[in-house]
């Protein structure tokens, strides 16, 4: 397989430092959307979409004005959707047969609608919370006008006991998919959140979602900004299980970190890390826009 790091949006949320831990105190942050497009041998799959069309051509109704105006201050553009980034590696949309989604957040769910035909594969506990919408907060989190198109999709309980992959329990191969591609349940941001789990050439990537946010929240002296650790914490469904899956994470890094490269959907600093490993082009539109660079959205 061979993989693409896609940044499918730079969030813009206030507070700069205290959300991103970059260097200055006033202005924006920069908050990327991390997404994968994979080359199987005969599919293209892609991980989250990110921020869709549809999000760029009418951010409203489709956002919630909370995260829109407020908490996430998206940069919608158009060129930095997964549908028009892949065009520009020389794909063709059609191509893409599969999307695994670690959640069902807007921020990773909005390109849901620019590949209908595809198969869509997350776990049957996210699916029925997303449909449920009982908090004033998950009719915020989970937009429905992101994926009107549920003909195609593939849901997965989690079992008690199943297949382990370096100490995670309950992992899942996916219906359809090379057996190089994991589900990994990772609960807490949302009731059904995971992880997905990736070997190429004989090392693995996950693919942690929310999970957590932050770069240092991998170290052994965890650290994250003050930002991010509310947003973090507004956000959860689940305290404890957020906190035992970050250790859990923690303890694979210091165990395995030779083998197994994690990462999650928003730290910039990994995926410029990962980008750069990819070789992108240093002209690529699609680099992350520096944090000093970005300017506030006013809607």
């Amino acid at each position: 397989m061979r993989i693409h790091h896609l940044n499918c949006t730079t969030m813009c949320p206030p507070g700069r430092r205290l959300m991103d831990g970059r260097k200055g105190v006033s202005g924006p942050a920069a908050l990327v959307c991390h997404c994968l497009l994979v080359e199987t041998d005969r599919k293209l799959v892609l991980v989250d979409t990110g921020f869709g069309l549809n999000d760029v051509l009418e951010p409203r109704p489709r956002l919630s004005p909370l995260f829109l105006d407020v908490l996430c201050r998206p940069k919608l553009q158009e060129e930095m959707t997964a549908i028009r980034q892949l065009q520009r590696l020389g794909f063709k949309p059609e191509d893409v047969t599969d999307i695994l989604l670690t959640h069902l957040d807007f921020d990773h769910a909005g390109g849901l609608d620019d590949f209908p035909w595809a198969r869509v594969h997350l776990m049957d506990a996210e699916y029925q919370a997303a449909v449920a919408q009982k908090t004033a907060l998950d009719r915020r989190r989970f937009r429905p006008r992101q994926w009107m198109h549920e003909a195609n999709w593939v849901t997965y309980p989690t079992p008690r006991g199943g297949e382990r992959w370096f100490g995670f329990e309950s992992v899942r191969e996916l219906s359809g998919l090379p057996p190089e591609l994991l589900l990994v349940p990772l609960q807490g941001h949302t009731e059904g959140h995971a992880g997905i789990a990736l070997q190429v050439d004989n090392r693995w990537l996950l693919h942690a979602g929310d999970a957590y946010f932050f770069h240092g929240e991998m170290d052994a002296q965890r650290r994250c900004p003050p930002g991010l650790r509310f947003y973090q914490t507004l956000m959860q469904k689940n305290a404890r299980l957020r906190h035992r899956n970050q250790e859990r994470l923690r303890e694979l890094v210091r165990q395995h970190g030779a083998n197994v490269t994690v990462f999650c959907a928003h730290d910039a600093e990994e995926f410029e890390r990962l980008e750069e490993a990819e070789k992108v082009p240093a002209d690529s539109p699609f680099r992350l826009v520096p944090a000093e660079s970005v300017p506030t959205l006013h809607v």
